[in-house]
């Protein structure tokens, strides 16, 4: 976009300075860009634009994410506004990246002894007492085949493809009992968030 301004105000002044006086024209219809000369004016402004959004380590990879989407795009050919489709791709990766953290789950090892190095502290061993007490009280509520479900995938490590085969229940049957439990988990310790 730089770009195409100092080239118009260079043709500008120009033409101001030569004898004869054509009318430049206002609006430019580009036609179709090359993604490789696309890239070279435009990576540098969504690189600053993703910095200042997601960090630089995670702006190059969402940089490189514009462009595989604007590539395999139909209308790649035929843009009027190529820096502003890429634009409107960066925002839609930045909702689309924010939904992601916004959905992802955050879990806790409650089996002191096998993850921790050392002992855990007075406080820190009570936490993870009454957390425990919490988490199974939970899975309490829930009804049987619900909480039996979420105890084969999360405590015996089982696949949802082994529990549907053990279990005798179609695979979207045990993904419902597993979002199931993990919303009502979620409701119990959201005030612990």
């Amino acid at each position: 976009m730089n770009q195409l301004s100092a080239d118009t105000r260079r043709d500008d002044h120009r033409l101001s300075n030569s004898t004869l006086r054509t009318p430049t024209p206002q609006v430019r219809v580009s036609s179709p860009c090359p993604l490789d000369a696309l890239y070279r004016r435009e990576s540098a402004c969504l690189l600053a634009y993703f910095s200042r959004c997601v960090g630089h380590e995670r702006a190059h990879d969402l940089v490189q994410d514009v462009f595989v989407r604007a590539a395999t795009s139909p209308q790649l050919t035929d843009l009027r506004n190529p820096a502003g489709f890429l634009f409107r791709i960066a925002r839609n990766l930045l909702v689309d990246e924010a939904r992601r953290r916004k959905c992802r789950i955050r879990t806790v090892p409650l089996v002191e002894n096998t993850d921790a190095p050392c002992c855990a502290k007075q406080e820190d061993r009570i936490e993870v007492e009454e957390t425990t007490g919490r988490f199974e009280a939970a899975l309490a509520q829930l009804p049987d085949k619900t909480a039996g479900i979420f105890r084969m995938n999360r405590f015996e490590k089982k696949s949802y493809r082994q529990i549907h085969q053990e279990l005798g229940i179609a695979l979207p049957t045990v993904d419902y009992h597993m979002m199931k439990a993990l919303a009502h988990l979620r409701t119990v310790f959201a005030d612990r968030a």
